[in-house]
């Protein structure tokens, strides 16, 4: 990082028509932290948690060995190129209870389990993001963002005796109240960079119609700052507004393609065709809310549970939960582990994209911890124990390793030691015995 005596406010942004563009971390603002601090500027953290539904094919999850000699197995190959970044945790479990898949959900974040409802009687607790959001949010546009594949239309499809709210969220905003995940990427974008100012779609089209881009209503305003640049920051920028304009190209191809007669459901404005165009630009609309720090807290399903999705890009064409149930028939495991290899495939092309983004003397995936696994290990069980779990990003602590905890240490314990890190200390959160040591020798 270059440091001049030369100062942009961090919170600068590039202002249009019904539009505002925060910028990313630029050298030129790290006199503005100092001033601020009266000390060198500290990296910020982010908190993040990817969910993925319906269990895990264990054997091609744990590696064989503890410590650093691990392996990657089949379904996390995808993230050896970032084995410096990555811990396995292995040996914890989550709270027991009746629902297995609303308790899968629930209990991933809270540390408590589904209680059965008829939908108007919701009972969990706040969950570990929520609790990080409460403090962080105050230094941000947005406290956190929840986001998620599918939508919330599955009444009918949940845990008998279970509100589908328990299935369809892993954020909490207290004891009550499921906070609900946002499917559709136009309406993410909206709040990253602003709209119209007005839900109403006649209005948004009108606007999107009349600003082809974002980028279009403020390029003067951008073309101003990079004068003041140096050739660093210059180049940062161009890489930032690039990116911008690439994610809202993505979205307007996928709303040209919605006017389109499917033969399947009708898909909402700005979702893409395939899962995995969806989540890759759900990804990056995570990577971009992190560069210009927006939000330093996300929460994305990668799938509710009891999802039914079919995924025929990658040649499964079995709905996903009836094959969870795989009475370890050959084909539905070798299915399975499709399923979920795929998931961890564009989960490292988010981590990868998080390693080559630049963020202060460092990058994005420095300064973050992000949480990837599921609330059940192996589906045909439901079980409860040794869950899948994944810790990435260098905020985390030291990486590199397979840590073995205790036989059914529970999950939360994990999120207690994460909201340690990102100064959010907290003494109990729902089922907790204490902190995990993710450094060593702590």
């Amino acid at each position: 990082m270059i440091v001049t005596k030369k100062s942009i406010p961090r919170r600068t942004v590039l202002r249009g028509i019904g539009a505002s563009l925060a910028l990313p971390l630029l050298d030129g603002m790290v006199p503005a932290f100092a001033a601020l601090r009266n000390t060198a500027a500290q990296p910020v953290r982010r908190y993040g948690v990817v969910y993925v539904p319906n269990g895990m094919m264990m054997n091609h999850w744990t590696p064989s060995a503890e410590g650093t000699g691990f392996d990657f197995p089949l379904i996390t190959k995808p993230l050896e190129p970032y084995r410096n970044r990555v811990q396995f945790l292995s040996g914890m479990k989550g709270v027991d209870g009746s629902g297995p898949h609303a308790r899968s959900a629930t209990r991933f974040l809270t540390g408590v389990s589904a209680q059965p409802d008829n939908g108007s009687d919701l009972k969990a607790a706040v969950s570990s993001d929520q609790i990080a959001a409460q403090v962080l949010g105050g230094e941000t546009q947005l406290a956190s963002l929840e986001l998620a594949i599918d939508g919330r239309d599955f009444v009918g499809s949940c845990d008998d005796g279970f509100s589908c709210a328990y299935t369809n969220t892993i954020s909490w905003a207290n004891d009550t109240t499921p906070l609900p995940m946002e499917n559709n990427p136009r309406v993410v974008f909206e709040r990253l960079f602003g709209d119209s100012g007005s839900t109403d779609p006649a209005i948004r089209k009108a606007r999107l119609t009349k600003d082809a881009s974002l980028l279009d209503s403020v390029t003067e305003r951008a073309d101003d700052l990079s004068r003041q640049l140096g050739t660093g920051d210059r180049r940062k920028l161009t890489q930032y507004l690039d990116a911008v304009r690439d994610i809202e190209r993505r979205i307007q191809m996928a709303e040209a393609q919605s006017d389109r007669e499917l033969p399947v459901v009708d898909q909402p404005a700005g979702i893409p065709d395939t899962f995995g165009e969806h989540a890759q630009l759900m990804f990056d609309l995570i990577a971009l809310a992190y560069e210009t720090d927006l939000t330093r807290v996300t929460t994305f399903m990668l799938g509710r549970e009891i999802t039914g999705r079919t995924y025929a890009e990658i040649g499964v064409a079995d709905a996903h939960h009836p094959i969870s149930h795989h009475q370890r028939d050959p084909a539905k495991l070798a299915k399975l582990t499709k399923i979920n290899q795929y998931h961890c495939e564009l989960f490292a092309k988010f981590i990868e994209r998080l390693a080559n983004t630049q963020d202060g003397d460092g990058t994005l995936l420095d300064h973050s911890m992000i949480v990837y696994g599921a609330g059940m290990a192996d589906s045909n069980a439901h079980a409860s124990q040794n869950l899948p779990i994944l810790l990435a990003g260098g905020a985390a602590g030291v990486g590199g390793r397979h840590i073995l905890f205790p036989e059914d240490t529970p999950l939360i314990n994990l999120h207690l030691s994460l909201l340690d890190k990102l100064g959010v200390p907290v003494d109990t959160l729902g089922d907790s015995t204490g902190r995990l040591p993710l450094d060593p020798l702590s």
